[in-house]
């Protein structure tokens, strides 16, 4: 960059003159309001400053100067089109931008607030989004949840028909009925009773009892063997209608299906109900319930045996059971964790569900 005084600025470069590729060897002087253009083979053009276009600048890459008439100037020296912005007035915002982007606790700052953003969204905003969906989502779509659901777990093996007696499930099926009226919010319950370890099984559910959104519940053979008696049995019920309920199902597969959540929250394009219904299964299998899900859950569990029983005990002996995959085991079998581990869980811990049961009951007395 050469300068002759306060409002003269020259620049050497190349020049493009809008209609073809080939490149000239090129200066470019600015003087007061004006811009003179000299190029190889006797080009010369003046144009008034304030028609001349100053591109971004681009890390590593020549300024280009650009004019009315589409051609080009560019250069490598980028300390003598800063001046120029500085004189014009052009890019101001961008020269800020680009003046903290050389800066290396400017960019670590920006990394550091990006990765937090992220984290944040994922933390909170994504299961945000996911809860007002599946509020959002109406009644007349649940059931194709429920029906592809139970479709793809039997046909992929991971259900077979019950091996109770037809006594016995009948005996349940009418608990159920109870459970259901109980919790009514006027969806249509209905209680699926399946063995949770069928032969060829990719995997085994074993004792095991899920609800899907709309009001279907599966309780497997294996949870009705480890359950000592009916009671602890219709705990876990009330404790699956609490799920459906609260729409924690709908808003576990919406959380998983992540960003393509969005188009749903903005669009409420629920066509592809079937589509997101294939993902029920793998989130049910895989992902389980949020804290906060299975503290609501426990909560409506804990009324209705608080209601039915005066007690929230039947529950909280099961859950040590299948915590300790002991028959014999109860509430008391099950230590505490850490404070500080319990903070860090996605999930409640059974320690943390079983003290949560027994403040229920204290409560309610």
């Amino acid at each position: 960059m050469t300068t002759s005084g306060p409002s003269s600025l020259s620049l050497s470069g190349v020049f493009f003159d809008g209609r073809t590729s080939r490149d000239r060897a090129a200066a470019l002087d600015v003087t007061g309001e004006d811009v003179r253009l000299q190029a190889e083979g006797g080009l010369e053009t003046r144009w008034p400053l304030t028609q001349l276009r100053i591109d971004p600048p681009v890390p590593g890459v020549r300024r280009v100067l650009k004019f009315p008439d589409g051609s080009r100037f560019e250069t490598a020296d980028d300390a003598a089109v800063t001046a120029l912005e500085a004189r014009t007035g052009r890019n101001r915002a961008l020269g800020r931008v680009r003046r903290l982007e050389t800066r290396w606790w400017t960019a670590l700052a920006a990394l550091a607030l990006t990765l937090a953003f992220a984290w944040a969204f994922v933390a909170y905003g994504l299961p945000a989004l996911a809860r007002g969906a599946a509020s959002a989502t109406p009644r007349s779509v649940l059931a194709t949840f429920d029906r592809e659901t139970v479709q793809v777990l039997e046909e992929g093996g991971y259900l077979g028909p019950s091996r109770l007696s037809a006594a016995r499930q009948a005996h349940l099926q009418a608990a159920f009925r109870r459970v259901a009226a109980w919790a009514d919010h006027g969806y249509p319950y209905r209680l699926l009773l399946r063995d949770g370890e069928p032969e060829d099984a990719p995997f085994q559910l074993g004792a095991n009892a899920f609800a899907l959104p709309d009001g279907t519940v599966v309780l497997t053979d294996q949870l009705v063997a480890l359950a000592h008696n009916d009671r602890e049995l219709l705990g876990v019920l009330a404790h699956e209608t609490g799920h459906v309920t609260g729409r924690h199902t709908l808003a576990s597969v919406y959380q998983g299906l992540g960003l393509t959540l969005l188009s749903v929250a903005v669009t409420g394009d629920l066509i592809s109900a079937g589509t997101f219904a294939a993902a029920v299964p793998a989130s049910l299998l895989r992902n389980g319930y949020s804290r906060a899900a299975e503290t609501q859950a426990d909560e409506v569990a804990g009324r209705y045996l608080m209601q039915a029983y005066g007690t929230t005990k039947p529950l909280r002996d099961l859950l040590a059971r299948l915590e300790e995959g002991d028959r014999n085991a109860d509430e008391n079998s099950v230590e505490e964790g850490s404070h500080t581990a319990d903070l860090l869980q996605t999930h409640p811990g059974t320690a943390q569900r079983i003290r949560h049961l027994r403040e229920i009951e204290t409560r309610g007395r």
